[in-house]
């Protein structure tokens, strides 16, 4: 692992990613009962890592290695879904499970997981290794990120994002001089965070993206892997190469993306690992002018396509009429008489004569019965609300039966398979 790939300063240059999709999200049970945190849905139709691989592919970074290991079944079966098809030997998007190649452990750490992995870095021979998280929901063009990269000589590079200072003690902290080199972290300080040099009401909270130069990012791992250590990036890869000089922080608020319009979407990034955050992400995205746009035909989120029928509402009788207010919807719903209100809906959702929905977010295949009530709410794929029950209007209640999130929001898990479940999941 001690060879040292030379790097091009031109639109020639090789560049691998590896995409770090092992994360339990603990904070998001019970979506996590059953998949990975990359792997649980968003906006309807996408997966959380889909954010991550779009970001990528659009900013040409078309040879990407997703490393698994947390429940990673509908993981995998999603990534080959949606990005299996490109498939050469510059461009592919292949999915990585952990080996045990240094020994009988599986990963220790997010640095164990690349180091157990490096072979594939070796057998590319990139100038670059961008190692991203695959937890986040954002856009963001990678390319400007390479070239700020290049252009320092660094051989370590953290894409980073301005927060205020009352937020510093749930992110890792990076302490910069004024040209932007790194000169120290601080690992959810609780108190007196580091600023950013000339802004004393903000810090540089790093976003768990990495651009490394290839060789002292091998040797790095080397090093740590003889090491008692937690094995991560933020704690100890990084600390480790401060010495050089070159290691870079870059500056999120400066990246800018093709089509956005909008005055803050350029610098939009959520870390929805918990319910609460995760169920404001998704309820943004009904809004007339949300906070993150999903239209932008410039900067494409791509996802798996599925032979759905079209979304219909049915029925315009004065007592059973179906009505959709300010929601997303997706493919294959039917509100047949039901009533649904600033929500988003993903595949084959079906709510039926005189069912209330409102402020909720549905996952795929879930059927709402007649007279159903639900508000504020999470419902995970393939359940069937019965018919006249009610969801959200009673936190007591639905904390006995189901998970309340601190929040107020009540989250109903995935029911588990059966057969029409999975005929109708394809």
């Amino acid at each position: 692992m001690g060879l040292y790939f030379g790097a091009h300063m031109d639109s020639q240059l090789r560049l691998l990613a590896l995409v770090m999709a092992g994360g339990k999200g603990a904070r998001l049970y019970p979506l996590t009962r059953d998949r990975a945190k990359p792997a649980v849905p968003f906006g309807g139709r996408y997966r959380i890592i889909d954010f991550v691989l779009s970001n990528l592919t659009n900013s040409e970074v078309r040879a990407i290695h997703v490393l698994t290991q947390y429940k990673a079944q509908s993981l995998v079966e999603h990534v080959q879904r949606a990005w299996g098809a490109r498939n050469t030997h510059r461009e592919f998007v292949s999915v990585v499970p952990a080996q045990m190649r240094t020994g009988e452990t599986w990963y220790r750490g997010t640095a164990d997981s690349v180091y157990q992995s490096f072979h594939m870095v070796e057998e590319f021979r990139p100038d670059a290794v961008l190692v991203f998280g695959a937890d986040h929901v954002y856009k963001m063009n990678v390319r400007q990120m390479v070239n700020y990269h290049m252009s320092k000589g660094s051989i370590a590079t953290v894409a980073c994002i301005p927060i205020p200072i009352s937020e510093a003690s749930s992110f890792g902290i990076i302490e910069t001089d004024a040209d932007g080199r790194v000169t120290g972290f601080q690992e959810k300080p609780e108190r007196d965070p580091v600023c950013i040099p000339g802004d004393p009401e903000h810090c540089l909270a790093s976003m768990g993206n990495y651009i490394f130069a290839p060789g002292p990012l091998a040797e790095a791992l080397a090093d740590d892997s003889e090491k008692e250590s937690h094995h991560d990036f933020g704690r100890n890869i990084l600390p480790a190469m401060l010495g050089s000089g070159r290691v870079f922080a870059y500056n999120f608020n400066l990246n800018r993306i093709p089509g956005v319009t909008e005055v803050g979407e350029n610098a939009y990034w959520r870390d929805v690992g918990t319910i609460d955050a995760y169920y404001e992400a998704n309820l943004d995205l009904k809004n007339v002018v949300p906070l993150f746009n999903l239209y932008n035909w410039e900067w494409p989120i791509l996802s798996a396509n599925y032979p759905d029928p079209p979304s219909k509402l049915v029925f315009d009788d004065e007592t059973r009429r179906g009505v959709l207010l300010q929601s997303v919807m997706s493919s294959g719903c039917m509100i047949a008489g039901g009533f649904v209100k600033d929500c988003v809906l993903g595949r084959n959702v079906i709510v039926q004569e005189g069912a209330e929905v409102r402020d909720s977010i549905l996952f795929d295949n879930v059927i709402v019965g007649r007279g159903a009530r639900i508000q504020r709410a999470i419902i995970d794929k393939n359940v069937r609300v019965a018919d006249g029950d009610h969801i959200g209007h009673d936190l007591a209640r639905d904390a006995v039966r189901h998970t309340v999130s601190e929040g107020g929001i009540t989250v109903v898990a995935k029911a588990r398979d059966t057969l029409l479940t999975r005929q109708r999941d394809i």
